[in-house]
């Protein structure tokens, strides 16, 4: 008999891949754009597992329709599973898991991401959009030349310290848990002496706002900041602070408080006063965009296949990430 699984708030290149992996695992998938409700909870009747995506946060309600419906396993197709109360579904005897994917899609972002802060590419392609193609009054500056702070070394982290050695540039590390032969040093430490800084470590308790005020005020002058991780990572009123004031020199922000109903929408229409994305967008030396580092066609075949693993290892009571 084959395994069934729900695969909410499914994206039709994600169902084009699921459709087609599925039954070569031996998996019946259900499929829904809509993101996972207590409307729809009756959508896993008669399967243990479903798959939700990261974009929507997962309700309380939700979770325990979830369980009435006989769900016991919710795979999300994300690392990160910071929009999920996985505490609270424990309780309800559901277990949350996560899926690994290459990292090396959000380790290529974050380079590019550093690249175009050092050399004010946000700049010189709206100069250059208006046709203005003069040189900017301030220099780039190379990386050979800087010291580069990671903070986190899980796979992303180690996959971006892999990228930056090729520049030729210092790499510092830290971890609460160092797990690797990286140059880990103090976070006070590394704050103090890297030129640029990105984040990569997983959010939870211990690690909300985890740039705030005062770690902001221990980086040196000019410093950059590159968050690909988790928005809530930093503090975000701190930031924009460090920024205006010149504390900072320049930040790039994939992933940003307050971005649920802001990315992944169409907001042209919107009137977004009052955000923090419109007002560090109309920074020359930011750059925002909508936690996109993630999204390659090589990563969603991972994170579909993992998908797929993760529901027959539960089934099979074996082990899953």
């Amino acid at each position: 008999m084959a395994t069934g699984i729900t695969i909410y708030g499914c994206e039709q290149d994600e169902a084009v891949l699921f459709r087609m992996m599925a039954p070569l695992c031996g998996v019946t998938p259900t499929i829904t754009e809509a993101p996972v409700s207590e409307a729809n909870a009756d959508l896993a009747s008669g399967n243990q597992c479903v798959s939700v995506g990261h974009k929507t946060p997962v309700t309380n309600s939700a979770l325990l329709a979830l369980r009435r419906a006989g769900v016991r396993y919710v795979s999300t197709r994300s690392v990160g599973f910071d929009h999920i109360d996985a505490q609270h579904a424990e309780g309800l005897g559901i277990t949350v898991g996560n899926v690994a994917y290459s990292p090396d899609a959000v380790a290529d972002y974050t380079v590019m991401l550093t690249l175009m802060v050092l050399r004010d590419a946000k700049s010189v392609l709206r100069r250059a959009d208006l046709h203005d193609y003069r040189l900017g009054d301030v220099r780039g500056r190379e990386l050979r030349d800087l010291t580069i702070g990671v903070i986190g070394t899980g796979r992303i982290g180690v996959a971006v310290m892999d990228r930056l050695r090729g520049f030729g540039c210092g790499v510092l590390a830290f971890d609460s848990r160092p797990r690797n032969s990286a140059d880990h040093v103090p976070l006070d430490d590394l704050l103090r002496v890297s030129d640029v800084v990105t984040l990569h470590t997983p959010l939870n308790a211990g690690t909300h706002h985890l740039l705030d005020r005062d770690r902001i005020g221990l980086m040196k002058d000019g410093a950059i900041v590159v968050n690909t991780g988790r928005g809530p990572l930093i503090d975000t009123k701190a930031l924009v602070e460090a920024l205006e004031s010149g504390k900072l020199g320049g930040a790039a922000l994939d992933v940003l408080e307050g971005e649920e109903g802001i990315f992944y929408a169409d907001c042209r229409a919107r009137n977004l006063d009052g955000e923090p994305v419109p007002r560090l967008q109309k920074m020359p030396n930011v750059i925002v965009s909508p936690h996109t580092a993630y999204y390659t066609d090589h990563a969603l075949s991972d994170v579909v296949e993992n998908t797929l693993i993760n529901c027959l290892s539960f089934e099979n009571g074996g082990t899953h990430d």
